[in-house]
């Protein structure tokens, strides 16, 4: 492949990101000019789209043509691979992880218990220590828990694997969930809005239903958040069908930590699910000029109401949809001013979940080991931000220098509370994928993706971040503590997408062959290889790891 500048993008508009011609589905080779995102082929040289072989298009592989070639246009390439791809490590993962080993796994469990169960609002509970909030969790899955902390947070000397007795845990899953209950401590986790947890709930009371053991209590639970990733996140991707930058949403979904993640259970897999629905269709609708369907127009109006209140941090990237052209929407007139008006309500239900968790922030010490238990203190941070910005600004550049490889490689995967960073071979497969994905993606269209919304676009990816840092300076980080604490690369995963959208917009460089055509079939060969790799690689040094 070579590289070419966007010599043939018009400033009218009229590009090969149109929506009609532009189709990312592999076409069984077929060789088509650019604008039509054709696979290419060795130059001269007749392919099965102009001239076909009798021999080799009957039989067994002409029936399979015929029966995959439409499914693959109607629900587009990435989708299906997705689907595969993520239902497969995703359900291999929530078997593998050991029971509350995901990230924060045993208070966002509690958190998602209390809502299954009527808790919509952050609870007070009882605590010698000080500032508390949780709820009541059966006492025998509270056992578990217990034993899953003492385990992953006592390990042995490599090579010994960290789970110190398989049969202990076996024997606590095969429990019968109590009715007796007892108080969990999840202060953190109960800051969060019952939205993110909806999935995990449903899949608590089917378990329930069912009289489900304590394991597949927790089993079930994993297996429903990661149905709504499969299925939120495959609408994006079903969106961007017709377009190459549908294996761009790809790479980052099926990213190592975002599919640990959907596996275990965490307010974070809806999250990231809603988050790369709303990039996805901010792509498909701003940069490539597509006109949305009204299934597309309702699922996007209603994430900027719902991304707000599953993570405060990501509520800018919702309050994008006011830079969607009217008539992406297939809105004229006063109907215009619909998208503002979900923005707005989207805005509110953000402020007034933020007023209503507000009194958890003084209780966040207490995650902190002991010496620190009191030196959390928002309120204070606040004032500092605000009477010595330099200050602030100092901290930022401090945890820049001392965290920002951590953040990198924690991008791609640490996995759980077992802290197992993905192999080299992970970091370095997920970096060809991002490559090519991005190196054959559409030309971003300049006409709805003008320079001013573009440069819109990308202020409010870097104040995201922004919001990122200072959330967890106030909420996790010590009262002058020498760097912000706290931050993870994962946050970052859910701007990943529109990050890269405001590059591609800006970066006339593609991908292309010799003979100056985008070819399709290729790197989307390479993108799922590459991403495969990835996962069977991180899920091999994790098991490696964890069970030995």
């Amino acid at each position: 492949m070579t590289t070419s500048a966007d010599s043939t993008t018009e400033s009218n508009g009229t590009t090969e990101s149109n929506g009609t011609a532009n189709h990312a589905v592999p076409d069984s080779g077929t060789e088509t000019s650019p604008h039509q995102g054709g696979t290419g082929g060795d130059p001269g040289k007749t392919t099965e789209a102009t001239a076909p072989n009798p021999v080799a298009d009957s039989g067994v592989r002409a029936s399979l043509r015929r029966i995959a070639e439409p499914i693959v246009t109607r629900c587009g390439a990435a989708t299906l691979a997705f689907a595969v791809v993520a239902a497969i490590f995703g359900a291999v993962f929530s078997v593998v992880t050991p029971p509350f080993w995901g990230h924060d796994e045993i208070t966002q469990f509690g958190r998602a218990y209390q809502v299954a169960h009527g808790g919509f609002l952050p609870e007070r509970i009882y605590d010698s220590r000080g500032i508390s909030y949780g709820g009541d969790v059966p006492i025998s899955v509270t056992d578990l828990m217990g034993y899953a902390l003492q385990d992953y947070t006592t390990n042995p000397e490599e090579p010994g694997a960290m789970v110190a007795d398989p049969g202990v845990y076996d024997r606590l899953k095969a429990a019968e969930v109590s009715d007796a209950e007892e108080p969990v401590w999840f202060t953190n986790t109960a800051a969060y809005s019952p939205v993110p947890y909806v999935p995990a709930a449903l899949g608590i009371r089917v378990a329930e239903l069912f009289g489900l053991d304590v394991g597949g209590l927790i089993l079930a639970t994993r297996l429903a958040g990661l149905l709504a990733y499969l299925t939120v996140v495959g609408f994006g991707l079903w969106a961007l069908r017709a377009h190459r930058v549908q294996w761009l949403a790809f790479t980052v979904a099926v990213l190592p930590i975002a599919v640990f993640q959907a596996g275990t259970v965490t307010a974070d897999t809806l999250t990231n699910a809603l988050a790369i629905l709303v990039s996805a269709l901010l792509v498909k609708a701003l940069f490539l000029g597509d006109r949305l369907r009204g299934i597309e127009t309702a699922a996007l109006l209603g994430a900027t109401i719902l991304l707000p209140v599953s993570k405060p941090t990501y509520v800018l990237l919702a309050m994008l949809v006011v830079l969607v052209p009217a008539d992406r929407f297939g809105f004229t007139g006063l109907r215009r001013w619909i998208p503002w008006g979900f923005a707005a309500a989207g805005a509110l239900v953000f402020a007034v979940w933020m007023k209503i968790a507000a009194p958890t922030g003084e209780g966040m010490g207490l995650m902190r080991p002991q010496h620190q238990w009191n030196s959390v203190r928002p309120g204070d941070q606040l004032s500092g931000i605000l009477s010595d910005p330099p200050h602030f600004v100092s901290v930022f550049g401090d945890s820049i220098m001392y965290r920002d490889q951590r953040w990198f490689t924690q991008f791609f995967g640490e996995l759980g509370f077992a802290y197992i960073d993905v192999p080299a071979i992970t970091v370095l497969a997920c970096l060809l994928a991002f490559a090519v994905s991005t190196g054959t993606a559409d030309r971003m269209n300049k006409t709805t993706a003008t320079f001013r919304r573009t440069l819109l676009v990308a202020l409010t990816v870097a104040a995201s971040v922004a919001m990122i840092y200072v959330t967890l300076y106030m909420s996790f980080t010590p009262v002058d503590y020498y760097i912000i604490d706290g931050v993870q690369g994962r946050y970052f995963v859910p701007l990943a997408i529109v990050g890269f959208a405001v590059l591609l917009r800006w970066m006339p460089l593609r991908l292309t062959d010799a003979e100056g055509r985008t070819p399709t079939w290729g790197p989307a060969v390479t993108v799922v290889t590459a991403s495969t790799i990835a996962l069977i690689a991180a899920l091999a040094k994790y098991h490696t790891i964890v069970w030995g």
